[in-house]
């Protein structure tokens, strides 16, 4: 039996943890952002500009190439950042994805810290009357 405590501790000895100026580079670069948090969260906060978001509920269907699912963003030789809203579900993001076979994974963390860095954000769309 696994308890959370050593998946998450799994998580982040796989996945490195990436500063805000280190992912700006990476970016830059052609790293693919992928956001993991539910939409809700995405709508009520907005997302990184120009990242991907795939619910971590739905990652290893969107990430498998052999799914029918599979998003044609995701390449397994591409450089992938991953976050969330405090570094928890990104970390076991960024294992799934290491154990589907993608080469470079790393872990952004909290959106929030991305946001008081001064990271560019999409804002959420206006929700009408």
């Amino acid at each position: 039996m696994t308890t959370l405590k050593q998946m998450m501790e799994a998580a982040n000895a796989a996945v490195p943890r990436v500063s805000v100026d280190d992912a700006r580079r990476l970016i830059e670069q052609g790293a693919l952002v992928v956001d993991v948090r539910d939409a809700p969260e995405v709508g009520n906060t907005g997302k990184v500009a120009g990242s991907l978001n795939i619910s971590r509920g739905m990652l290893e269907f969107r990430a498998d190439p052999d799914s029918p699912f599979h998003d044609k963003h995701l390449a397994k030789d591409r450089t992938v950042i991953v976050y969330c809203a405090s570094g928890g579900r990104s970390a076991l993001a960024g294992k799934v994805l290491k154990d589907l076979g993608y080469e470079k994974v790393f872990n952004l963390g909290a959106f929030k810290d991305w946001a008081e860095a001064g990271g560019a954000v999409e804002q959420p769309i206006e929700r009408g009357m």
